[in-house]
């Protein structure tokens, strides 16, 4: 048995002091403080009055540290997965782009073989982001190998694929989307040129996401409401860069004043230049400039992030002045919930997988831990 004293446990309604989270390979309890006796247990980590919280769930990433999921290694997904549990990520979605199948197939491959590895992040399957987008908003896409949904590319690897982008104005009727459903796949609406009425159809079919609400969609307009309109008006998920770039904060705030605690998902759509200093970087096949933080192509697009999870958390908690729990809710309870693992992860609940996460009031991470096993450590350093 473990244990974790000292800390503020962040539950998905309260944060609770004074008490000992116990745990093993999963959360076995949690007991005040007084029942506690050091001599129980095998490991006692001192949390020095640190929130402690469930894993955080990244469900839309592209690479951080130079590696890039499209990279077809088994370095590029090892590295990246080390590289994550040093913002509190302990499982994420590798994130492929418009490429051909071919090369998509290579990094499926990839990820396939790394779902069973036990290093770093948990590898929770993929995120499938093109080639069925909008010529019109590929953002920073290569246009060259857009097609029309056609679910027969996925087949193959339906046993991975857990989110799939599509613009859904694209879509011949609702074969696509019920494939998705019968193999609990979700589709998201992203780099869409789709009407409000056709979002909305789109729904109405079984559409349960909208991938990076804002960015690459047709921008809100009071008469032509578009996808973003379409996502306020309705009950569907929607991933939120929480940068201050690809989302003003003063729009951060209308957003979570509409779809509330519940139907927000921070992601960080990181690209390989996340981690590293600024300077010329890739996406896609496409030279990225990375300036102050920012990653642009050459001619000015933004492309991606290098944005970390415990950075848009301490963002988005600033913009807002929300609870911290229910901030922490968009990296933890809600992802889950998603993909329908809730069971198992997303919350410390007893009999849930012991992934963790030791922070402090900036959000900065002193330790990650997966299943739990500590797989990082604040370097004491660096502080």
């Amino acid at each position: 048995m473990k244990a974790i004293i000292n800390g503020k446990i962040i539950l998905d309604d309260q944060i609770l002091t004074g008490q000992v989270l116990l745990y093993n390979e999963t959360i076995e309890k949690i007991i005040p403080e007084i029942f506690f006796s050091a001599d129980s247990v095998d490991l006692v980590i001192d949390a020095e009055g640190k929130y402690v919280s469930a894993g955080f769930i990244n469900l839309h990433i592209h690479g951080c540290c130079g590696f890039d999921t499209m990279d077809d290694t088994p370095e590029a997904l090892d590295t990246i997965r080390e590289g994550m549990t040093q913002s509190g990520v302990t499982a994420f979605l590798p994130t492929t782009m418009t490429y051909d199948f071919p090369t998509i197939y290579r990094s499926f491959d990839q990820i396939r073989a790394a779902m069973g590895k036990k290093m770093g992040a948990q590898i929770l399957g993929c995120h499938v982001e093109g080639p069925f987008i909008s010529e019109v908003y590929k953002g920073a896409q290569s246009s060259k190998y857009i097609i029309a949904p056609d679910f027969s590319y996925l087949e193959p690897y339906k046993d991975i694929i857990k989110i799939v982008t599509i613009a859904p104005e694209k879509l011949v009727g609702d074969r696509f989307i019920n494939e998705c459903k019968k193999n609990h796949i979700v589709v998201s609406m992203g780099h869409s040129s789709a009407t409000y009425e056709e979002a909305m159809a789109a729904i109405a079919a079984g559409v349960g996401q909208v991938t990076h609400l804002f960015n690459g969609l047709q921008p809100l307009h009071h008469r032509r409401p578009s996808v973003v309109g379409a996502a306020l008006d309705t009950a569907v998920n929607c991933e939120i860069i929480a940068d201050n770039v690809h989302v003003h904060p003063a729009m951060q705030r209308l957003v979570y004043k509409i779809k509330g605690k519940e139907q927000l998902i921070l992601i960080t759509d990181s690209m390989r230049a996340c981690m590293l200093p600024d300077g010329e970087s890739e996406l896609g096949g496409q030279v990225v400039i990375v300036k102050d933080q920012i990653a642009r192509l050459r001619d000015g697009t933004i492309a991606g992030s290098v944005l970390t999870m415990n950075e848009a958390i301490r963002r988005f908690w600033l913009n807002t002045g929300v609870p911290l729990q229910d901030v922490i809710r968009l990296v933890t309870i809600n992802p889950a919930k998603e993909l329908l693992i809730y069971d198992k992860m997303g919350s410390i609940a007893v009999g849930k997988e012991a992934n963790l996460t030791i922070f402090d009031d900036n959000i900065f991470i002193s330790q990650t831990i997966v299943e739990g096993g500590v797989v990082y450590q604040q370097d004491s350093n660096k502080k």
